[in-house]
């Protein structure tokens, strides 16, 4: 087992890595503040930890960051377990979140799918979907970025493998998208 050092260096160098892919991070920002300042609704999905990011930030969207601001149109497709149990039942589980998206997104929203693999049946249908609907997509993603990474409008690739430390990346990026609705003031010594 790795030492406590060795774990926050790990973690550290990751993030060091995100400088590396600032610009798709920084487009997703943009497309996330255009998109909830004209109206339209970030729905977002994932899977174990992702779907608890997924919650984290449909709640930022609906509640705050950190400054009072208008309420801004945020949709887990996580929660609702009466849907996604039915869903499964009839449909198989890999029509979870595709089908909520079916039904309630419209052209213009935007999806955050978010899979440390990027090789999730139901994160891939649901991303099939929003092309469908002519919503725009960004995969928060790890490792290689897996299948979703080229089909997505913005794919966002973590240049990390464990599972861990993707997820840390991948709650670091929400909190940014978050600043770019929140312009929160400089802080200086």
């Amino acid at each position: 087992m790795l030492s406590l050092k060795e774990k926050i260096a790990s973690h550290i160098a990751v993030f060091e890595q995100l400088a590396t892919i600032e610009q798709p991070i920084d487009a997703a920002a943009a497309l996330i503040q255009t998109s909830c300042l004209d109206g339209k609704t970030v729905f977002v999905c994932g899977n174990g930890g992702s779907a608890a990011d997924a919650q984290h930030f449909s709640a930022e969207l609906t509640g705050r960051y950190v400054l009072d601001r208008p309420a801004y149109a945020g949709v887990a497709l996580t929660v609702d377990t009466s849907a996604l149990t039915a869903i499964a039942n009839d449909y198989g589980y890999a029509q979870v979140f595709a089908r909520q998206l079916d039904g309630l997104a419209k052209s213009g929203d935007v999806l955050v799918a978010i899979s440390t693999s990027g090789h999730s049946a139901n994160i891939m249908a649901a991303v099939e979907v929003a092309k469908k609907k002519q919503m725009q997509t960004i995969a928060l993603l790890g490792r290689d970025g897996g299948q979703l990474a080229s089909v997505a409008d913005i794919s966002i690739v973590v240049p990390a493998y464990e599972t861990a430390r993707i997820q840390e990346a991948h709650s670091f990026i929400l909190h940014y998208f978050c600043e770019w609705l929140e312009p929160l003031p400089a802080i200086t010594d």
